[in-house]
């Protein structure tokens, strides 16, 4: 699919503020609201925007500890990313999932309320995915960017 300016304009606008009304989204486009909702509509239908969401700000007390995992597998094979992918797509506390370049594999990131808790979820879940050799956690301090 090709996209053109209006759609990059458009897809920049919903990133900031995807609760937006069409009718404004329109007028910041440059387009009819009639003919936005059926580009918009036509950018949904071809995946290029999969989804909405909310992004929620926890209080800082209490919030949960951030943690970026490294796995890296026993092997690179179709057979094991596809086997790994399945069974961390289950795992209720992964919060994002990203295949990698670089010296692992996957990175994973997950919420604990605390080291105990991130014990609990290393154990129970990802030292049980198929196919790891290796895990390596980081534990975030601070959030400095919020996305």
């Amino acid at each position: 699919m090709q996209i053109d300016r209006i759609d990059e304009k458009l897809i920049a606008t919903l990133r900031r503020d995807g609760r937006i009304s069409n009718a404004k989204l329109a007028r910041e486009v440059g387009l009819s609201p009639s003919a936005c909702l059926r580009r918009l509509r036509h950018l949904e239908g071809e995946g290029v925007i999969r989804g909405y969401t909310a992004l929620v700000d926890t209080p800082e007390r209490g919030a949960p500890t951030v943690c970026v995992v490294e796995v890296m597998l026993e092997r690179q094979t179709a057979d094991y990313f596809e086997k790994f992918e399945a069974a961390i797509r289950r795992s209720p506390d992964v919060r994002e999932c990203y295949l990698m370049t670089g010296d692992y594999d996957y990175l994973v990131r997950v919420e604990a309320q605390d080291s105990a808790d991130y014990e609990r979820i290393h154990r129970d879940q990802l030292a049980k995915l198929p196919g790891v050799s290796r895990i390596r956690t980081a534990f975030a301090i601070r959030k400095i960017v919020k996305g």
